[in-house]
């Protein structure tokens, strides 16, 4: 069903909450109106009406196919459950994070990226896919074998966008050693095999960055691919993305980071997870502080998909001045936009009808229904 019309709504739009009804006519909207509809339609019972969530930086679809330390699961089996918790959040965009290079201490997919962007892609085919999947190649510089991944990878799949990631420990992310000791010890590995890998990693990293990262950017300008810097922390590196063109900063680790981006026109996004716990589990810079100060353009759910939402109905809660239509463009309208998505993210007579019906229970929002393009995924 791709034509009908919703009545009896809180319609979260662009600027305001409207109660009233909107029409849907071949996957997109029609029509937005305020109070009672011209004609009967799907009553919501005064719940929440917003646009379907944009999310553009989630790993989650590798702990559906890697669910336990060295077990995996069939691909396109992976895909569609986590496909189905995305759609279940009110996710109706998603671009799925896989990550290319790998680590000296084991982690990563290595071979197996192929694996996953194969599932995706006969899902895709076969129209499997609740929402709309597109691939953010998460790019880890101090990595012996990026470059051949990425190049080998851009030949069979399309590539949406990628971030240039640099976790060596000591600096961005994990400044903190003993933070990233903690870290990377949680999936049972041992202190001392942590530490092996830590000096490896700082000994190399160095020097596999200098040569990997201008080698991903040319190839991303050479496909007109979007990039996103992550966990920038000082002037040098905002400078040194602003340098590469980079639009968008991913989970910038500190303040004046963030200022530093915003005042060069790059895009803010941080974590949902930070904002509903209070702050960063890594003891990074806190997504409520940069709200309050004006620096949060962007929230993805990282690695809790139904998080999205419940960050964006908890910020005008938390931030003074920010009102839900605005708490909401943080997940819809701004990361569509940062991504040059035009035909979706808000509640407008044109646009798509990627839509999310929510349900506030105490306080907490229920998806309880959800559309993509006027058809009922979830």
């Amino acid at each position: 069903m791709t034509d009908f019309t919703i009545e009896n709504a809180a319609l979260v739009l662009p600027d305001r909450v409207q109660h009233g009804w909107l029409a849907v006519v071949d996957g997109r909207i029609a029509e937005i109106g305020e109070g009672k509809a011209p004609e009967r339609g799907l009553d919501l019972g005064g719940d929440h009406l917003i646009p379907g969530l944009v999310e553009l930086h989630t790993d989650h679809l590798e702990s559906h196919y890697a669910p336990r330390p060295k077990v995996r699961w069939h691909p396109l089996g992976a895909v569609l459950a986590y496909d189905a918790q995305i759609a279940a959040s009110g996710i109706t965009t998603v671009f799925d994070s896989l990550r290319a290079g790998s680590d000296p201490d084991g982690s990563g997919l290595g071979s197996e990226l192929d694996a996953l962007a194969d599932a995706l892609d006969t899902a895709r085919s076969g129209d499997l896919l609740r929402a709309d999947h597109r691939t953010h190649l998460r790019c880890e510089l101090p990595s012996e074998d990026v470059i051949p991944t990425v190049e080998a990878f851009a030949e069979r799949h399309r590539i949406d966008l990628i971030s240039l990631m640099d976790h060596t420990p000591g600096q961005r992310q994990f400044r903190d050693i003993g933070k990233y000791e903690t870290y990377a010890t949680r999936g049972g590995r041992s202190l001392d095999e942590v530490r092996k890998a830590t000096a490896w990693k700082i000994e190399k990293g160095t020097a596999l960055n200098a040569v990997n990262r201008p080698a991903l950017v040319a190839l991303a300008r050479s496909k007109a691919i979007p990039l996103a810097s992550h966990d920038d922390t000082t002037l040098a590196d905002v400078g040194l993305a602003a340098s590469e063109g980079v639009t968008l900063a991913e989970f910038p680790t500190t303040r004046e980071a963030a200022e530093a981006a915003h005042g060069r026109g790059i895009t803010v996004m941080m974590g949902a997870p930070n904002l509903l716990r209070g702050g960063s589990h890594s003891g990074n810079v806190a997504a409520q502080d940069l709200a309050e100060a004006g620096l949060l353009d962007i929230l993805s759910s990282d690695y809790v998909p139904a998080s999205l939402a419940m960050a964006a109905f908890m910020i005008p809660e938390r931030v003074p001045g920010i009102g839900l239509p605005a708490a909401v463009a943080t997940v819809t309208a701004n990361p569509a936009r940062a991504t040059g998505l035009t035909d979706r993210g808000a509640l407008r007579p044109g646009l798509r009808a990627d839509l999310a019906r929510v349900r506030l229970a105490d306080g907490l929002p229920v998806m309880r229904e959800v559309w993509r393009a006027g058809m009922r995924v979830a």
